[in-house]
């Protein structure tokens, strides 16, 4: 199950979008509107702003998605019991809204449209929804036993739009590739043949890496924004487990060309050399004694 909500100051259009008839809409509930049609609809949000005018956006449009995996068990009053969950924890309640399931996709979905400005007038807020959101759609998942979707691997790529379309093809391209590659260089020459361009961001004026960015289609996006494991940090430490698992299985296999050997085992030496060396140097500083002065005694 997942969440996606947006506010806007259009009810005319949210409202005639989740009842169109080409989605094969079907209305399934509605709460402090009139039912007669979208007109009657759109009237009844519409009034109900005239509570707060300061609400330059009252218009809450939600679309909870479901996986296919779990058509069979969603029928409509299971769909308006988790709806009604959702809303009472992303505390969206005493307001207006309706609810319309749509039958156009593969995998089941209801849109939801509320009214910001609830029925006395006060504020429905949108702080950190996003995030809220999220947390309170896996406890859902969990509490109905619905289908966890393990990472991206089953998105329906051929109906993603721009960013996503982009966002999307990064992350197959970083899922395929960091494993194969053993540095950053190596990584980069095989992101740049896809397309795709790398992007550090450095500490203040220094050269030391804190950050990163992928660039396609003249779009940028931060690499843990893309996924967590794409964060630079955890680039790097892959990077590096894919040469020390190089190096290993070099020592392993005596068969393997000796001079081919030696460079990798004396590069890799080498760098753990300075990796000690520094954690000698780290360790000492830590634990080096304060010197007192000796003031001597007053005669």
């Amino acid at each position: 199950m997942i969440a996606k909500i947006t506010t806007g100051g259009d009810f005319a259009g949210a409202v005639n979008y989740i009842l169109a008839p080409k989605k094969a809409a079907e209305l399934l509930m509605g709460e402090g509107v009139r039912l007669k049609n979208t007109n009657s609809i759109t009237k009844s949000f519409v009034a109900q702003t005239e509570l707060n005018s300061r609400v330059s956006k009252p218009v809450g449009h939600i679309s909870l998605d479901f996986s296919v995996q779990d058509k069979a068990k969603l029928n409509n009053e299971f769909l308006l019991k988790i709806a009604d969950d959702y809303l009472n924890r992303m505390g969206i309640v005493n307001t207006q809204f309706i609810i319309a399931r749509h039958y156009d996709k593969e995998h089941p979905h209801i849109h939801i449209v509320f009214n910001r400005v609830n029925n006395l007038g006060k504020t429905i807020s949108n702080k950190n929804d996003r995030y809220r959101s999220e947390k309170i759609c896996k406890e859902l998942t969990r509490e109905n036993d619905l289908y966890f979707a393990k990472g991206k691997e089953n998105v329906n790529v051929h109906r993603l739009k721009e960013p996503d379309k982009t966002k999307y093809e990064i992350y197959s391209c970083l899922k395929e590739l960091v494993p194969k590659c053993k540095d950053m260089d190596e990584l980069e020459a095989k992101l740049n043949k896809e397309g795709i361009t790398v992007n550090y961001k450095c500490r203040g004026n220094t050269n030391v890496v804190q950050g990163i960015s992928f660039t396609k289609n003249d779009l940028k996006f931060n690499g843990s924004k893309i996924d967590r494991q794409f964060s630079y940090s955890k680039i790097k430490y892959k990077l590096d487990e894919n040469k020390r698992q190089e190096y290993f299985a070099v020592i392993d296999n005596p068969s393997l060309d000796q001079a081919f050997y030696q460079l990798i085992k004396e590069g890799l030496l080498e760098a753990e050399k300075d990796e000690r060396r520094q954690s000698r140097k780290e360790t000492y500083q830590r634990i080096k004694p304060i010197k007192k002065k000796n003031r001597g005694y007053r005669m």
